[in-house]
């Protein structure tokens, strides 16, 4: 056998290798016989879970601080406009 066939060989068998690998197996899926059974039903208190009440967390007594954009740029340079600036470009800083 030359070099050539040795190689067509081993090709066609990681082919076939993978054909098998990707055929789905030859099992049958069991299929219900008689009449369905209704589904159990269940009880409003059983389908609500109780939920605890956690109260607000209070705000703060002073205003907060006008937030930046915080855009950083290839340098490492962060933009000083107002937090979603409508500006197409950033000042950085």
């Amino acid at each position: 056998m030359s070099k050539m066939d040795n190689l067509r060989a081993m090709r066609e068998a990681r082919y076939e290798e993978s054909r098998a690998r990707a055929r789905p197996t030859a099992t049958p899926v069991p299929t219900p016989v008689g009449p369905a059974k209704a589904p159990a039903t269940a009880t409003q208190a059983q389908r609500t879970p109780t939920l605890a009440v956690v109260p607000d967390p209070p705000e703060p007594d002073h205003e907060p601080e006008e937030a930046l954009c915080g855009h950083r740029n290839m340098s490492g340079r962060t933009c000083t406009r107002e937090a979603g600036h409508a500006a197409k470009s950033h000042r950085y800083s």
